[in-house]
C-alpha cells in the first residue's frame, strides 16, 4: 500500500494499491479507471507497458483523456 502524499492533496491519505498485479505468472496493470492491461511476462514489462499506456494518454486532446 502507498502511503505517500501526492502533491496537491491534502487531508488524510486515502488507501492505495499496487498498479500491478500477478495471475499465474503473468503480470498485468490496472488503471484508475479500471482498465486492465496484459499479460506481460514479467513485472518488469508490466510497467514499461504501463509507462506506455500514460505515454500516449498524454498524447490525447484534453477532451480525450481518460481521467
Amino acid at each position: 500500500m502507498n502511503t505517500q502524499v501526492r502533491s496537491g492533496e491534502e487531508g488524510s491519505i486515502p488507501f492505495r494499491s499496487s498498479r500491478f498485479f500477478c495471475v499465474g505468472n503473468k503480470w498485468y496493470f490496472t488503471t484508475r479507471e479500471g482498465f486492465d492491461s496484459g499479460p506481460f511476462a514479467s513485472r518488469d514489462r508490466a510497467e514499461t507497458g504501463l509507462q506506455r499506456f500514460l505515454h500516449v494518454v498524454r498524447l490525447l486532446p484534453e477532451e480525450q483523456q481518460v481521467h
